[in-house]
Order: structure tokens, then C-alpha cells, then sequence
């Protein structure tokens, strides 16, 4: 069983930086590759960022540049963090850790992030 737990997210102003985390737990150990999620009204889930066990990072083009996904711990817990700078009101969402690019079946409860224009 998986426990995902976001937190970090708030009102900002465009510009603006928040920094998001998230406590990955698993029962079993696997050197999984992590990702940012996020959710806006009426769109898709979509990937935002993943980042291997090694440290190998990739980004969606929309965040490329202004995100920076990182982790750290080991074993049954990781914890995972991604800084947002330059934000934008198109940054507006939900925001969810899990596993990428395949994600459990199981979601926390996310982090909204709302940037105004």
C-alpha cells in the first residue's frame, strides 16, 4: 500500500515562486521514478515532471526552465519536492506526486496551486 501526501500550495501573484512537497511511503522497496502531476478545471491529468532514482529529471515543455523537480530519502520513504518559479495563471491547478510516467492507482488528496493574473 502506497501513501502519497502533497502539501506547499497556495495563492500567488504571476511571477511568483511556491515550492511543493510530497511524502512518497510504500510498504515495499523499488527504485521508483517519481513525477509531478497536475489537474486544471475541465483538462486532463497531465505529467509535469519526473525525476529517477538516480536523479535523471525530465520536464513538459510548459515548465521547462521555470520548475525544478528534486528528491531525497530511501528505502520505504522518499520525499519529493519541485520549486515553481515564473509562475503563470496557466500554472493554475491541482497538483499531485506519484509514479511516472505509469502512477498508481492510488492518488493523494493533491495541492492546489491558483496564480493570478
Amino acid at each position: 500500500q502506497v501513501q502519497l501526501m502533497e502539501s506547499g500550495g497556495g495563492l500567488v501573484q504571476t511571477g511568483g515562486s511556491l515550492r511543493l512537497s510530497c511524502v512518497v511511503s510504500r510498504s515495499t522497496f523499488s527504485s521508483w521514478t517519481l513525477g509531478w502531476y497536475r489537474q486544471a478545471p475541465g483538462k486532463q491529468r497531465e505529467l509535469v515532471a519526473g525525476i529517477t532514482s538516480r536523479g535523471i529529471t525530465n520536464y513538459a515543455d510548459s515548465v521547462k526552465g521555470r520548475f525544478t523537480i528534486s528528491r531525497n530519502g530511501a528505502q520505504n520513504t522518499i520525499y519529493l519536492q519541485m520549486q515553481m518559479n515564473s509562475l503563470k495563471p496557466e500554472d493554475t491547478a491541482v497538483y499531485y506526486c506519484n509514479k511516472s510516467p505509469e502512477p498508481w492507482s492510488y492518488w493523494g488528496r493533491g495541492t492546489q496551486v491558483t496564480v493570478s493574473s
